[in-house]
């Protein structure tokens, strides 16, 4: 089978050498291997990600030689797809409409014992719309009355199998999604999560192993779950070290890392670039 990585950063704002180093470690493994490298702009948010951005992040990759082995899949072109994705998981009750707020579920946790974050950082969903009736459902949803969609987690591993992928560093790794609970699948300002974007669009792309950034793997074991759920392959998994600032903090532009465009405008070569981010240095 040949070798299939990906890059996919979000056009939220310019590359910076913590993606330098991302975009580089999945360009190595598919020249390692001989196989191809594919680019994917995560543009799904729209009050967040600019078309700016997008051109710039291209023109960027392909001035350090790290261009896409195929067109560049810009996810907000593919919404139809996702939506069906949904559809189908609706069809066979495996996500429901959640019409809670951030407040509404704030005061459920308040009054439970929940812990208090899952792996993404949320405070975890009490369940309040799990138990609504189809019929209470159906009447909301006519009503047009705002509501995010999640996974039902209890279903989805009812009939799941042990689940498991391959890790780089750690061989094969039984996949625990229940930390994330009822995770959301489709947002009410934004169609589809990152979740289920990704996932799909690995399996669409016939991405075979995906190189990422350490703070991503515990959504491995999710993804896992999404993929068995929609017959999708699960590829192998290769997490990375995250590149730190001075502080130890992760690099991000807001926090002052240098962008690409900083450091060219600077007068490093893209070998310079490449090279620093290798060596995790963000200071000129």
């Amino acid at each position: 089978m040949q070798v299939v990585t990906r890059f996919a950063p979000s056009p939220t704002g310019l590359l910076h050498l913590g993606h330098v180093y991302a975009a580089a470690t999945a360009w190595r493994a598919a020249r390692a291997a001989r196989g191809r490298f594919l680019v994917r702009l995560e543009d799904i948010d729209p009050q967040r990600c600019r078309p700016a951005y997008a051109d710039a992040i291209l023109e960027d990759l392909a001035w350090l030689g790290l261009s896409s082995d195929a067109p560049v899949r810009i996810q907000s072109a593919h919404l139809a797809d996702y939506r069906a994705v949904l559809n189908d998981l609706a069809a066979r009750a495996l996500v429901y409409p959640c019409f809670c707020s951030r407040a509404d579920i704030a005061r459920e946790i308040v009054q439970s014992a929940a812990a208090p974050h899952t792996p993404d950082g949320a405070p975890p969903y009490p369940g309040t719309c799990r138990t609504l009736s189809a019929t209470a459902r159906a009447a909301r949803l006519a009503a047009g009355d705002p509501h995010a969609w999640r996974l039902d987690l209890r279903a989805a591993l009812r009939n799941a199998p042990t689940l498991r992928f391959l890790e780089h560093t750690d061989g094969w790794t039984r996949a625990d999604p229940s930390p994330f609970g009822d995770v959301i699948l489709a947002r009410r300002d934004i169609p589809a999560s990152y979740h289920l974007c990704v996932t799909h669009d690995d399996a669409h792309q016939g991405v075979t192993l995906v190189t990422r950034a350490a703070d991503l793997k515990p959504a491995t074991h999710l993804h896992v779950l999404l993929q068995h759920l929609n017959g999708w392959p699960t590829p192998a998994y290769a997490h990375h070290v995250l590149l730190t600032g001075p502080d130890g903090t992760r690099l991000a532009k807001r926090a002052g890392a240098p962008s690409v465009r900083d450091l060219r405008a600077a007068g490093l070569a893209a070998t310079e670039i490449l090279a620093r981010a290798d060596e995790g240095r963000v200071l000129f």
